[in-house]
């Protein structure tokens, strides 16, 4: 087996180009609320990425599925606030809209995410629908939200007639995942994204050889033909293997001064990482500003920032 090549002194290539440099990324998934002990806050992977895109001038679109309720109106008009598209989003008369208790503990946070929700039943037509008329550079989608035939069926069904680069964020949250719907998301992904522990689960679900985390990630692609890997790990950075296996490292230059908690710090990392290649930065400064983003939304409560203004540094920093 080739192995993979660690960057060094080399530079590595930059990330994939999209087709389309539109700035358009679909989302398809959970969007719910996040019950914290004190508070309530909107919430889910692809609302907290489409939110952090939106401020950085790019054009998310959600795919999901709101119940009729009043949680749904609250998710309306803060889309409406934030100035987010609502062609995608769908209404459900049965199910109500998704939320997730928040428990704060001394190691971080724990999700109690609760069953039968709207966005479980995610209707396979409309989303494709959206898809075909907004034309992405970027799908992105992940686990949590194909808990459900519906969903998931809805998600295949986009899948197979995009044209578009497939970001696939793995969140392994028990017991909402299982062998065979991680085999289906992967051999969709193009890009793979997950944390260093959820390496390690794939590594004992898919058998995969090595008994190092480069070794795996690189037996992970090979297996599931893979453009990409991104793996978080924590305030240690992160780094990244292309189909080449060169390998692209970055430590967290930036510490997290007052850490508040945790919540959304992937999701961050991920918005980032995709702002990056839409607009075609080196792979290595992406890694770089994903850490510095993922670092700031720690000092916050919540994973998304209440002020506009928390985006104004990274924007100028960056020229976005």
């Amino acid at each position: 087996m080739t192995q993979p090549k660690a960057s060094g002194q080399t530079t590595p290539r930059p990330p994939q180009t999209f087709a389309h440099k539109n700035g358009t990324v679909v989302l398809v998934g959970e969007v719910l609320a996040d019950i914290f002990p004190d508070r309530e806050v909107l919430g889910g992977a692809p609302f907290n990425a489409a939110c952090h895109l939106k401020a950085f001038g790019q054009h998310p679109v959600l795919i999901t599925r709101l119940g009729e309720d009043a949680l749904r109106d609250e998710v309306m008009n803060t889309m409406a606030q934030k100035e987010l598209d609502t062609l995608g989003v769908q209404f459900d008369k049965h199910y109500p809209t998704g939320q997730v208790r928040v428990h704060i503990e001394e190691r971080g946070h724990r999700f109690e995410i609760l069953p039968t929700q709207a966005y479980d039943f995610i209707h396979p037509g409309v989303a494709r629908l959206t898809l075909l008329s907004t034309h992405p550079a970027l799908v992105y989608f992940g686990t949590l939200a194909q808990r459900h035939t519906v969903s998931r069926q809805a998600l295949k069904t986009l899948l197979r007639g995009a044209q578009s680069t497939r970001f696939l964020d793995i969140n392994l949250r028990p017991p909402w995942y299982d062998p065979k719907t991680l085999t289906h998301s992967l051999q969709y992904a193009e890009i793979v994204k997950l944390n260093d522990a959820e390496l390690g689960e794939l590594a004992k679900l898919f058998g995969l050889p090595g008994a190092d985390p480069h070794e795996q990630a690189w037996a992970l692609m090979n297996q599931f033909d893979l453009e990409q890997v991104l793996v978080t790990c924590g305030d240690a950075g992160a780094w990244h293997m292309d189909r080449d296996g060169m390998l692209a490292e970055a430590a967290m230059s930036n510490r997290v001064v007052k850490l508040v908690d945790t919540v959304g710090a992937g999701d961050g990392f991920a918005s980032v990482f995709m702002l990056g290649s839409l607009c075609g930065w080196p792979i290595l400064k992406t890694l770089e500003r994903a850490n510095t983003f993922a670092a700031a939304i720690c000092e916050i409560r919540g994973a998304v920032p209440d002020q506009m203004a928390f985006y104004e540094p990274f924007k100028e920093a960056w020229g976005v």
